[in-house]
């Protein structure tokens, strides 16, 4: 400790026991005897109550409500941190923290944790919510072709995901001019007149090929028309 002592004056700080070749444990620069630091610092064993002795080095830190619980869990006692549904010993496997209570995550994830609409498994890491209902990302796909749709534009029918390809070609109106679906998906505008139905970009003069679009036109037949080329 950088500090000189006489040998009869190296004692406990609280029972002033004699420290000379005796085990001893330093608090707040003060050396205590092994008894009187149990008595007076050691933590107790949350599920059996008894003191933790200074000799055991293994501890768990985990988060309860926004509390940092520190668990001391040492090889004398690790029959007591078990979970709380199987009562088995926790050691050194992974857990997790429910209610107050420490839950093994075989258990969590039979009890407790989301399951996957479509493959009823337990979703323990990256899911995804479609329609407030659960998915594992590699479960979450078309209803049509099965494409994963995490992270891909997609639009539902019937409460069904579909792939923007898929619905496109199931359930879209088409375009009189290209005859490709007419999706809406990312913003596409279009143009509909007595059930017909134009692409933005396909809403143009049958004749001289000009954007008819927030233009009056004419009909000639299947056809429109400016009313330049109309008159002509």
């Amino acid at each position: 400790m950088d500090q000189n002592y006489h040998k009869d004056h190296l004692a406990c700080h609280n029972c002033e026991k004699k420290l000379i070749a005796c085990r001893y444990i330093l608090k707040e620069e003060h050396p205590h005897c092994i008894p009187c630091y149990q008595q007076l610092f050691a933590n107790n064993c949350e599920e059996c109550s008894k003191p933790i002795g200074p000799d055991y080095k293994r501890y768990i830190k985990f988060y309860l409500h926004h509390c940092m619980l520190l668990v001391n869990v040492y090889n004398a006692y690790l029959q007591c941190f078990t979970c709380t549904v199987c009562n088995q010993a926790i050691s050194n496997k992974s857990f997790i923290p429910r209610d107050d209570k420490v839950v093994c995550v075989p258990c969590y994830e039979d009890n407790f944790a989301q399951r996957c609409a479509k493959c009823v498994k337990a979703i323990n890491k990256g899911g995804v919510t479609y329609k407030n209902t659960p998915y594992h990302k590699d479960c979450f796909d078309c209803s049509n072709c099965n494409k994963l749709l995490s992270g891909e534009k997609f639009t539902s029918k019937e409460d069904k995901p579909f792939c923007a390809d898929c619905y496109g070609d199931l359930f879209a109106k088409r375009c009189c001019q290209c005859s490709k679906p007419i999706t809406g998906i990312g913003g596409t505008k279009f143009i509909s007149f007595e059930e017909r139905h134009w692409h933005s970009d396909c809403f143009n003069c049958a004749k001289c090929n000009g954007s008819m679009v927030g233009k009056g036109f004419l009909m000639s037949g299947q056809d429109i028309l400016c009313p330049d080329c109309g008159r002509s």
